[in-house]
C-alpha cells in the first residue's frame, strides 16, 4: 500500500526576507513547515551573513526554480576598505590591512572597470564545485584550487554613501556574479583591500520589494494551528505568488483546451506564425501549464510541464 504523503498540494512562490545568520536551508525548512507543504524549494543559497529576498518556490513551482536561479540578482552591499578577510566578508578571518587614502574620484574612477562584462574569479568559499566538491570544503581545509574566470555582467553599479572606509554600492548583476568577489576585487584595484560588511538581496528577476513577508510575519498566520490537516489555510495563502511567476519574462501563449490537454501529455504545440522565441510559457483557457521550448522541426515540445488535474 503506497504511503500517504505528508502535506498539502500547495503551488505557488513566497518571497521570504531572510535574516542574517539564517542558512537559506534553513528558512526553506521553516516556509515548508508554516505551509505544510509536500514540496518546497528555494532558488539560489544567500549566505548566512546576507538577508533579503529569498523565494521558495512551492509544489509545481518548484519546476521552475531554474529560472530564477538564472535570473539577474539586485543587492546593496556596505564594503568596508582597508581590510581583507579570508572569506572576503565578516564572517572571515582578517588577512591584510592597509591604509585608506583613496578619493571618491579615484573610486568612481575603477567603477568603470566593474561595470558592464567583465571577467570574475570565483571566491573559494564559494559553493562551485571541483571534482564534486564545494570549493568553501576544500578552503575550510586550507587548499587552494585554481579557478578559472568567468564572465559575468554588472549592469548597474551605484554609489549609495561614500563615508570611508565605508562605502554602500547597490548591484544589480547577472548569475554567477559573487558580490564578495567584486568588493575584494576592488579593494585590490585601489590597493586598499576591502571585504564585505553586510549585503542585502533587493531584487530577483522582477519580484517586487515590497512583497516579501518576514519568517515571523508567516508564523503569525498559522498561530492558531493546532490540527495542520484542518486548518484554514486561506489567509496565508493569499501570500503566494503565481506559479508561472518564475518565468513572465517568457511570451505568454493561449491555446485551446484540447491542444493544452495534449501539451501536457507531451505532444508538440504549433504556434506558426505567432513565433514567440525560443521559449514559451503555455496557458489554455484557465490555467498555466508550463514552459514550451522551440526545437528545430518548427514544433513548441514540453520542456517543463504541470501535473494538473
Amino acid at each position: 500500500m503506497a504511503r500517504k504523503t505528508r502535506g498539502r498540494a500547495i503551488d505557488g512562490v513566497v518571497l521570504v526576507d531572510k535574516p542574517t545568520g539564517a542558512s537559506s536551508n534553513r528558512i526553506l525548512q521553516q516556509v515548508k513547515r508554516i505551509f505544510y507543504a509536500q514540496k518546497a524549494g528555494h532558488t539560489g543559497a544567500l549566505d548566512p551573513l546576507a538577508t533579503g529576498m529569498l523565494p521558495i518556490c512551492l509544489g509545481e513551482a518548484t519546476k521552475f526554480a531554474q529560472f530564477l536561479l538564472d535570473a539577474d540578482k539586485s543587492y546593496r552591499v556596505v564594503a568596508e576598505f582597508g581590510v581583507r578577510t579570508n572569506t572576503s566578508d565578516a564572517d572571515g578571518e582578517v588577512v591584510a590591512t592597509a591604509a585608506v587614502n583613496f578619493t571618491r574620484a579615484d573610486f568612481e574612477r575603477i567603477m568603470v572597470d566593474f561595470t558592464g562584462p567583465i571577467q570574475q574569479v570565483p571566491s573559494m568559499f564559494s559553493a562551485l564545485k571541483h571534482q564534486g566538491k564545494p570549493l568553501y570544503d576544500y578552503a575550510r581545509k586550507g587548499i587552494e584550487v585554481p579557478r578559472e574566470a568567468r564572465p559575468i555582467h554588472i549592469y548597474k553599479l551605484d554609489i549609495v554613501s561614500f563615508d570611508l572606509p565605508f562605502v554602500t554600492l547597490d548591484v544589480t548583476c547577472s548569475k554567477g556574479t559573487y558580490i564578495r568577489s567584486l568588493v575584494d576585487d576592488m579593494g585590490q584595484a585601489l590597493g586598499a583591500g576591502a571585504y564585505v560588511k553586510e549585503l542585502r538581496r533587493t531584487g530577483v528577476a522582477d519580484y517586487a520589494y515590497d512583497d516579501m513577508y518576514t519568517i515571523a510575519e508567516l508564523d503569525a498566520l498559522i498561530a492558531q494551528r493546532n490540527e495542520p490537516e484542518q486548518f484554514d489555510y486561506s489567509a496565508l495563502d493569499q501570500c503566494l505568488l503565481p506559479t508561472d511567476s518564475p518565468v513572465t519574462r517568457l511570451p505568454k501563449i493561449t491555446v485551446s483546451d484540447t491542444d493544452g490537454d495534449r501539451f501536457l501529455h507531451g505532444q508538440p504545440l504549433k504556434i506558426g506564425e505567432l513565433q514567440q522565441g525560443d521559449l514559451i510559457r503555455v496557458w489554455d483557457t484557465q490555467r498555466f501549464l508550463g514552459v514550451a521550448q522551440l526545437r528545430d522541426d518548427g514544433l513548441y515540445w514540453p520542456k517543463r510541464v504541470l501535473s494538473l488535474p
